[in-house]
């Protein structure tokens, strides 16, 4: 069984979610995974709803969600990030499917960021080796 992926890209900092984007592609590829669908958003905050969205079409076994947040002079980053990944935990737990977070952050500078770049690929390996488990 092939095992279908969507991916959830936050489209802020995207020099960096881009690189995230094709590094879990090719990880996805490399393991016999399939990408078949791709919704873009905003930013992380944003994932929530383009997430139900692809679980209720049923077109995928799991969802990987793309992104990265940047600590900023405030404590917004902290806040986005601990929403977005509860609403995450509350959809997979809500249409039984995984959807695993690749999401880097809260917390790090833009550096930290490109060297966590692997949080995508890991985002991957979980949701392949969840739906594996799970079936």
């Amino acid at each position: 069984m092939t095992v279908k992926l969507g991916f959830v890209v936050a489209e802020f900092n995207r020099d960096l979610t881009y690189m995230m984007e094709i590094e879990g592609e090719e990880h996805a590829k490399f393991l016999g995974a399939e990408v078949v669908d791709r919704i873009y958003v905003p930013g992380a905050y944003d994932m929530p709803l383009a997430i139900k969205k692809m679980l209720k079409e049923n077109k995928v076994d799991a969802v990987v969600t793309i992104g990265c947040v940047i600590e900023g002079s405030t404590q917004h980053d902290e806040i986005v990030v601990q929403h977005a990944a509860r609403k995450i935990i509350d959809l997979s737990l809500e249409f039984d499917k995984p959807v695993t977070l690749g999401i880097s952050g809260p917390g790090m500078t833009r550096l930290e960021a490109s060297e966590r770049i692997d949080y995508a690929k890991r985002a991957v390996e979980s949701a392949i080796k969840l739906v594996k488990r799970l079936e």
